[in-house]
């Protein structure tokens, strides 16, 4: 999948704009909201700081400062958009956001939205999903999935990654195989809605297991696919470490 990197320049304007935007939002939305709006505002502007140092012309002081603001208010916008985001898959899924790292494994839960301030994940279990042994989703599973493509209308600059996830039965390879059949599945059944985001899927085989593979009940939790959203390619983490 080739990626296109874009150079923005942020008018005054413009910051103010995603600055104030963050600020409105009120009620018990916004403490979760502005939790990543926070950590987002907190890392853009270091790396405006860093960025405002190779501005040419000018003060280096004067620079930080524009670049700390311009690198706030673009950090701030991004956690905010990923909060809103997870909010309206999870909606879409009839399903709340649920951000607590156990939750995988708890075997009642066969769908888990959530998120961080770079990205939104979406984790469906292998039995809701597909047949013993197979790569092919069920129809419930195609429907399901297909839910999520309205917010990805909405959102057509998001980038999706779709990964599979196996247990350790069988060989490396074999189950390399198969969880790339499955992510490019969930992926063109994606694609074919019609979304033009950009997509692309990964196979982890058993590298990246939520619990022990020494149970059937524990195997089960590991055989999952996720769905990723990135608001950028600089987001993008190695997904089967």
């Amino acid at each position: 999948m080739k990626f296109i990197n874009f150079k923005t320049i942020l008018s005054t304007a413009v910051i103010a704009s995603l600055l104030t935007g963050c600020a409105q939002k009120t009620g018990n939305e916004t403490y979760d909201n502005n939790q990543n709006a926070i950590i987002g505002t907190t890392i853009g502007a270091i790396a405006g700081i860093v960025l405002g140092n190779n501005i040419g012309g000018g003060s280096k002081s004067r620079n930080k400062v524009i670049g700390a603001v311009a690198g706030a208010a673009i950090g701030g916008a991004i956690g905010y958009s990923m909060d809103k985001q997870a909010q309206e898959v999870a909606q879409s899924l009839n399903t709340n956001v649920n951000n607590n790292p156990n939750a995988v494994l708890d075997p009642n839960q066969d769908l888990i939205v959530s998120n961080t301030d770079n990205y939104v994940k979406v984790m469906f279990r292998d039995d809701m999903m597909f047949e013993t042994n197979s790569a092919n989703p069920t129809y419930s599973a195609q429907t399901k999935i297909s839910k999520i493509n309205s917010v990805l209308q909405k959102y057509p600059n998001t980038l999706v990654q779709v990964v599979g996830h196996t247990d350790s039965r069988g060989t490396h390879a074999y189950n390399q195989t198969l969880s790339e059949q499955r992510a490019s599945n969930v992926g063109n059944i994606i694609y074919n809605s019609g979304v033009s985001n950009q997509i692309f899927s990964r196979g982890c085989s058993f590298d990246k297991p939520v619990a022990l593979n020494n149970s059937e009940s524990n195997m089960a939790l590991n055989r999952r696919v996720e769905v990723y959203l990135y608001p950028n390619q600089q987001s993008v983490i190695d997904v089967c470490k």
